[in-house]
């Protein structure tokens, strides 16, 4: 595959990267890929790496079963399996993002609170949002973490139809149907995570109604423009100062 004839996807894949970090949402740990347009089956992502230091040169192509597909023998994320399997189960999906962020986790472990969307930012979230128990497919000794086409595919079942998955103890993986949408809803997710606590401190909340969910996601993710010109450029002078600093 020659990357060349997709640049764009490339370079949109980099900029989400330094995104999801300058916005907190990634650290040194988490990733975020893209599926290849030319050959549906087969997905971007980094090599294994922080976030907020990928590059092009960084990128590696991925088969179905999260295999790199080009070669590169470059050390890989040991969860890209999350990815591998939902692109599998999801052909709408085009773009997947998981994270650690701090506001999600909470709601991942307090089965009694569970997450759904209170501001109109958030609606795409929807009104189930299903957690995934690692201990059901892995027993009660395991590292949490997705390392295995069969763990992937288990998530990727609990996901189902549905836009976010909490991993119990662990953190939540979004889908979108673009890259750039599925940025927004990943730093949306713990937007509405920070305030939903807030909230609750606060006495009973009145989430969103399902219609309301949907109309305000038809109408917000119709401006993704707006917020990405605006991330990709505050990202990328900070990641020239962190460059220049170093």
């Amino acid at each position: 595959m020659n990357k060349n004839k997709i640049p764009q996807i490339l370079e949109d894949l980099v900029d989400a990267n330094l995104i999801l970090f300058n916005e907190g949402v990634l650290d040194a740990f988490g990733h975020i890929s893209v599926r290849n347009p030319e050959q549906p089956s087969n997905f971007f992502l980094a090599r294994n790496m922080a976030p907020g230091l990928v590059t092009k040169e960084d990128i590696i192509e991925f088969n179905t079963e999260g295999e790199v597909a080009d070669g590169d023998t470059r050390k890989v994320y040991l969860e890209r399996f999350i990815h591998s399997e939902i692109y599998k189960s999801r052909p709408d999906v085009m773009a997947i993002v998981h994270s650690h962020s701090p506001s999600v986790v909470p709601f991942s472990v307090v089965k009694t609170s569970p997450m759904k969307p209170l501001c109109h930012m958030s609606g795409f979230i929807g009104t189930n949002v299903p957690i995934f128990e690692i201990r059901d497919h892995a027993g009660d000794d395991s590292s949490l973490l997705i390392t295995n086409n069969k763990l992937g595919h288990a998530l990727s079942n609990t996901l189902s139809k549905d836009t976010l998955v909490l991993m119990r103890g662990h953190g939540s993986t979004v889908v979108a149907p673009t890259i750039k949408q599925a940025v927004y809803r990943a730093i949306y997710v713990e937007v509405n995570a920070k305030l939903q606590s807030q909230a609750l401190s606060l006495g009973p909340v009145e989430f969103l109604s399902e219609g309301e969910t949907k109309t305000t996601q038809e109408v917000i993710e119709g401006q993704i423009e707006r917020p990405w010109a605006l991330w990709r450029a505050r990202a990328r002078q900070a990641q020239k100062q962190w460059i220049d600093f170093y």
